[in-house]
């Protein structure tokens, strides 16, 4: 049976970039000192923001997001259904979605090593 990949697991990861989520000054200051055009730049944001509310996922659900990334950047999706609505805190727009994703992609990867 094929694995049904849903793309709205991946704009719910990212709510904590999402200027409807609570207001919460320091975590504001940091999304917008960090230029999410830069690959170095994004890890690190990636690290500090999204690393512990990854591991508050089970495993199960760490794989499938994972998966869903993988699976979205294969197909070449242009992530429009995830940025397309959703307003960040981000100083600049992502100018690469692509690149955006595979850095995600390498940082939940990452995570899930570490726990291995």
């Amino acid at each position: 049976m094929r694995k049904l990949y849903e793309i709205v697991d991946i704009k719910n990861l990212l709510f904590v970039f999402d200027i409807e989520n609570t207001t919460n000054d320091a975590r504001e200051r940091l999304i917008v000192s960090k230029d999410v055009n830069n690959r170095l730049e994004l890890a690190e944001l990636f690290d500090d923001l999204l690393r512990a509310e990854f591991f508050e996922y089970t495993t199960n659900e760490q794989d499938s997001l994972v998966e869903t990334i993988s699976y979205f950047l294969k197909e070449g999706d242009d992530f429009e259904q995830v940025f397309g609505r959703m307003t960040t805190y981000f100083d600049t727009e992502v100018e690469d979605r692509k690149q955006f994703m595979t850095v995600l992609l390498e940082c939940l990867s990452r995570y899930r090593r570490e726990v291995l």
